[in-house]
């Protein structure tokens, strides 16, 4: 089936887990000064990739599948494949390290606090931040193949002096099965179930054993779910047709490098519009000033996402990207409120504001 990548980035890929943040309430107090350090993010991409292994193996009278039990294709070799059934994408702010600043308070404001994520993201200035609880995905549930089919197995078949005989009377042990399931529906049975639990215990039984006798003509096919997760932190230039991952029905996901795998190619766009300032040399010093002053936050810019596998476009997406944005200040002014403290609401992810109520 089409498989649906979201990748970005030059680049840096790395293998993680996803796990939610816990805030810390950052009073401004003498002791600190009455400033907290925060950082803003930069924009990475979290790709989860839902993985469906699927194991093949050949019963022990696969040969005499078609003859017996009219099975044209029986499992004939033991083997593994890999499908690609999903994968979701997060867009998830990261510390950026040359993005930290100090917001300073007056000494008589009216005890402001802030608070912070654990890995010092801003996320609300005076005011509790939003309850976001994440829930924890869990994974399909696999199939897993049917019991050991030779403890159901009679004596007579044991004792077979050849593979060819085995085969014969296992076959017929399962047509002994399912006209012994037939007299029951249909109420012919010499012993019937006396109520509803034993006329399930019986029938289960009964499939049970079909499913696992017939297995040895058949094969058995036993299926797992697993999901490898992606950190893809985006550069500032756009991508054209990067080879960000390949995929190989034998091996599963593999390296970019390795050639068993096809190749899934990223393209990536910055679409936010350019505004080019003219700027005295008064004017940007104005402006430097001001981004040491007050409460710098993230203007997150947009970009076009393309991914393609195949030779087919799986999607086409836009995504907020805050290394293709800029900044912006909230003035210290607006904090030296002591009757009424401003709030400020952040998205934690992103660094932009959220809410401002005054």
């Amino acid at each position: 089936m089409d498989i649906r990548y979201f990748l970005l980035s030059t680049f840096i890929l790395v293998s993680t887990c996803v796990q939610a943040q816990k805030t810390t309430r950052v009073n401004a107090i003498k002791a600190n000064d009455y400033g907290v350090i925060y950082t803003l993010p930069k924009t990475s991409f979290e790709i989860t990739l839902l993985i469906k292994k699927s194991s093949y193996r050949r019963g022990d009278f696969y040969p005499y599948a078609q003859r017996y039990l009219g099975i044209d294709n029986p499992v004939i070799e033991d083997r593994v494949v890999y499908t690609l059934e999903d994968i979701s994408v997060k867009n998830k702010g990261i510390p950026d390290k040359n993005n930290s600043f100090m917001l300073q308070f007056q000494p008589k404001s009216l005890e402001p606090f802030v608070y912070l994520r654990e890995d010092g993201l801003i996320v609300s200035i005076n005011t509790e931040p939003e309850n976001e609880t994440e829930g924890e995905k869990s994974l399909p549930q696999g199939e897993n193949a049917s019991v050991n089919p030779r403890r159901f197995l009679t004596q007579e078949t044991l004792m077979a002096g050849s593979v060819a005989k085995q085969a014969e009377l296992v076959a017929r042990q399962i047509f002994d099965l399912r006209r012994s399931r037939t007299d029951i529906l249909t109420g012919e049975a010499e012993s019937m179930p006396p109520d509803g639990n034993a006329y399930k215990v019986v029938m289960d039984e009964i499939n049970l054993q079909e499913k696992a006798l017939t297995e040895l003509f058949a094969g058995s096919l036993q299926t797992e779910y697993f999901d490898r997760t992606y950190t893809i932190v985006p550069d500032v230039e756009n991508i054209d047709k990067m080879v960000v991952a390949r995929f190989s029905a034998k091996l599963g996901p593999v390296d970019a490098d390795d050639l068993a795998g096809e190749p899934i190619l990223l393209s990536l766009q910055n679409k936010t519009p350019e505004v080019n300032l003219q700027l005295s040399e008064r004017d940007l010093k104005r402006l430097e000033t001001k981004l040491t002053e007050g409460v710098v936050y993230n203007i997150p810019g947009r970009a076009l996402l393309n991914i393609e596998f195949r030779n087919k476009t799986i999607t086409d997406m836009e995504a907020d990207v805050v290394q293709y944005g800029s900044q912006d200040v909230l003035t210290k002014k607006m904090f030296d409120n002591i009757k009424k403290p401003i709030q400020v609401s952040f998205y934690p992810e992103l660094g932009a504001i959220k809410q401002i109520i005054q």
